[in-house]
């Protein structure tokens, strides 16, 4: 398709009157986004609370377990008789 054929063509879909669209079409897309700002929201606030839920609980299990802390070696003997 050449350059005019493609311009008759646009024409003649920008001639047409649009289809007509429904009245209660604002009111439900309002709706709808509302409801997924909503869940979104709620989705977004419980993942920082697992979050924060999660860190809190690692940094009680650091502080009675000392992971940092090299455990005490088992392969030596203790030398006696000195």
């Amino acid at each position: 398709m050449n350059r005019p054929q493609r311009e008759a063509a646009v024409r003649r879909i920008l001639e047409h009157t649009p289809a007509p669209v429904p009245p209660d079409l604002h009111g439900d897309a309002v709706r709808r986004g509302e409801r997924l700002l909503r869940r979104r929201r709620l989705v977004r606030r419980v993942l920082w609370l697992l979050l924060c839920t999660a860190a809190v609980a690692f940094g009680v299990w650091a502080a009675g377990a000392h992971p940092w802390v090299e455990p005490p070696s088992q392969t030596t003997p203790p030398v006696t008789g000195w």
